[in-house]
Formats: structure tokens, sequence, C-alpha cells
């Protein structure tokens, strides 16, 4: 069974045991609970939201990890104006605990 889950501005296709990075969900070591679009057992698929009222995807956060660095250049020309600046950003990794079609 799996479920596609949108957390973040993304959706995912998680399976029950799989870990995946998304934005920060909240603090190391609590559970969480995602919002499932679409769920698929088998050859049933649950998609419309009187479906999935009480379908649930439970995850716990694992950990804390910081993503790459992109890094920005703006630059004017002939008024000598240069500014750089960088982002970097932190996820949350997530182990998906349990997938329920409640």
């Amino acid at each position: 069974m799996y479920a596609v889950v949108k957390t973040g501005g993304k959706q995912y296709r998680v399976e029950q045991g799989q870990r995946l990075n998304v934005e920060r969900a909240g603090e190391p070591g609590t559970d969480v609970d995602l919002q499932p679009v679409m769920l698929v057992d088998g050859d049933t698929v649950l998609s419309t939201p009187s479906e999935l009222s009480g379908a649930t995807v439970t995850a716990r956060i694992v950990d804390e990890v910081r993503g790459r660095k992109i890094n920005a250049f703006d630059y004017k020309a002939k008024a000598r104006v240069r500014k750089r600046w960088g982002h970097r950003q932190t996820y949350s990794t997530v182990e998906i605990t349990a997938i329920s079609r409640g």
C-alpha cells in the first residue's frame, strides 16, 4: 500500500518504513500526521475527499538536516551595485510509520 501526501507545498509518494526529507515539520522525536492526497491499496484507489476523510499517514521526525547552499548575485551595470547572498534550507527527515485507510 502506498499513499501520496502533501506537505510543504509538495507531493510525495510514500510507503511504510520509507524515509524522506520534507520542509521543516517540527522537533525530532515527535509524531506528525500528513494529509493524504491519494491512497492506493492494491486495486483500490481512494482519491475523493469523502473517501479520504478517515485516511491517515503517520510519520515520526527522525532528524533535521540542511540542504545544499544556494548562492545568488545581483549586478547592475554602470551603477557599481553588486549584492551577494546565500540561502541554506533546513529539512526534517521523517520516517513513515503507518498508513491507515480509516
